[in-house]
């Protein structure tokens, strides 16, 4: 039975041929092409002496987002996978129901009403798929911190839709008037004179503090519709 890493190279090389190119695939998997290039030819780390190997969490993350089912880069190709019809690439094409959805920083969240239909693919460095019954303005976020543990540790990955109406106890993306988002628990409160709903952003980490609609301006980006987590 070869090596883990030589059958993750094969599969990396077939992903190449379905994708079209390695830039595209660099893309689709939201990884730069020299990284790629690394894994692929199994380059030497200056510092450790040692061949760049793919992690487990890297493969998984790869076939999540060119929707392989889960341990497929470590399953050795069979002769049908390596064919190549016609003798030529096989084109990428995304698998029915999903779609790719873009990784952003908080700070591209706090602005993402204003910039949203600008938005262009090279804007995010990492792509994630998802359900296409999300609206097209769904991004993904990068939990930051330890506010909503042991929910949401940081590192996990929330898919928001801004066109999720917030219902009592969901998870939201909001700013506090300033440009950067933050990521808390929603509970309604009332509703003012003038029908705006009074409402609190609370942590899950009782050490930090609950923002009040009542008390500062606050706007919801979005609802939390997906949250995934890498086990490493």
């Amino acid at each position: 039975m070869q090596p883990i890493d030589v059958t993750r190279r094969e599969k990396l090389g077939l992903l190449i041929k379905e994708a079209g190119s390695q830039a595209a695939l660099s893309e689709i998997i939201g990884k730069a092409p020299a990284q790629i290039s690394q894994w692929l030819n199994a380059s030497v780390n200056s510092k450790t002496g040692k061949p760049r190997v793919m992690s487990n969490a890297i493969a998984r993350e790869i076939e999540l987002k060119t929707g392989k089912p889960g341990g497929w880069m470590d399953a050795p190709a069979n002769k049908d996978e390596l064919k190549t019809p016609g003798g030529s690439n096989a084109e990428f094409v995304m698998p029915s129901g999903v779609r790719r959805v873009p990784v952003i920083s908080y700070v591209q969240a706090g602005m993402w009403t204003e910039i949203v239909n600008s938005f262009q693919p090279g804007d995010a460095n990492e792509w994630l798929v998802t359900s296409d019954t999300h609206s097209p303005n769904t991004f993904v976020l990068v939990v930051r911190g330890n506010s909503m543990e042991p929910d949401f540790k940081d590192g996990d990955l929330i898919v928001i839709d801004p066109s999720v109406r917030p219902r009592p106890g969901s998870f939201v993306v909001a700013k506090n008037g300033r440009e950067e988002a933050t990521f808390k628990k929603y509970r309604p409160r009332s509703v003012d004179v003038l029908g705006n709903d009074i409402f609190e952003l609370i942590p899950l980490n009782e050490d930090y503090p609950t923002m009040r609609s009542s008390e500062q301006a606050i706007e919801i980006i979005g609802t939390m519709v997906e949250h995934r987590r890498l086990y490493r």
